[in-house]
């Protein structure tokens, strides 16, 4: 299904001629300038240099990152973008600024919903596409990564994910998130970017799976200089002196990170027959 109305197709046809690239990456770009309000754009199209991102009056990057001409290309055509959307006296914009995934600006436009007012004129209001909790109201980031997509709220200090059937609620306290990247791996969690650096998903509090609240859980506290990391996880590990109670309260734990596919099979089994030979 287009996201664009007759009247928000002539617009990608303006542009596409204008500035002589293709239909879809002008969709592309129209898109990546609604969703940053006509001040800023993240977009990911293969015409123009792949990843990018523009803000009005000042940032401007691009795939080529030495390529100047290229940059002032995307500047004009984003701030083209950015006018003639104003110039609609129907526009409303509703906050929803995708960030791209890792694969193409195709897959990427289709991974969020879009929340526009009943009377815009360019855009179609598709409700069905919001996967997430509808109290969350709209989201400033939305994409996906492979089977995962996300939706961020700054708002109310609230990221959904979204992995098969279920969705994941987290708090994300006092961090400002700006990014997102999925790990490679088995279970190919998300790290996030924020002003205190890469974030790991398992590190934020779990509000709710699937509209039902999370339950707060009791973790002791850990054993002085016994702890283990991975690539996608951190979990406390009992030292050789721990109980048996302890032992048993970690498997339980690194089970949880395994269901939520932070910690992959073999991953678990490994720490599992660890733990087990210490009973």
């Amino acid at each position: 299904m287009s996201d664009f109305t007759a009247a928000g197709q002539q617009l990608v046809n303006t542009i596409s001629s204008r500035y002589g690239i293709s239909a879809d990456a002008a969709q592309c770009m129209i898109l990546a300038v609604y969703r940053g309000q006509g001040s800023m754009a993240q977009f990911n199209c293969p015409e123009l240099g792949g990843s990018g991102q523009w803000m009005r009056g000042g940032m401007i990057m691009v795939g080529d990152m030495f390529n100047n001409g290229l940059k002032s290309r995307v500047d004009s055509l984003c701030n083209d973008i950015a006018m003639e959307l104003s110039k609609d006296p129907t526009m409303t914009y509703g906050g929803s600024f995708q960030s791209q995934s890792q694969n193409d600006h195709t897959q990427a436009q289709q991974a969020g919903g879009y929340s526009n007012g009943a009377g815009n004129g360019m855009f179609i209001n598709d409700t069905s596409r919001n996967w997430w909790p509808t109290e969350l109201g709209n989201p400033s980031a939305t994409g996906a990564q492979n089977n995962m997509r996300y939706a961020y709220f700054p708002q109310s200090q609230r990221l959904a994910v979204s992995t098969g059937s279920s969705v994941w609620v987290y708090d994300t306290l006092n961090h400002q998130i700006g990014g997102f990247a999925q790990q490679q791996g088995s279970s190919g969690g998300i790290t996030l970017s924020s002003q205190f650096g890469t974030v790991n998903l398992s590190t934020l509090p779990v509000v709710s799976r699937d509209g039902v609240p999370a339950q707060p859980t009791y973790s002791p506290p850990p054993p002085p200089h016994s702890q283990f990391s991975n690539s996608n996880a951190s979990s406390n590990v009992p030292g050789p002196g721990a109980s048996h109670t302890e032992i048993l309260e970690t498997l339980e734990r690194i089970g949880g990170l395994r269901d939520k596919g932070y910690l992959s099979e073999e991953e678990f089994n490994r720490k599992k027959s660890d733990l087990l030979q210490r009973l």
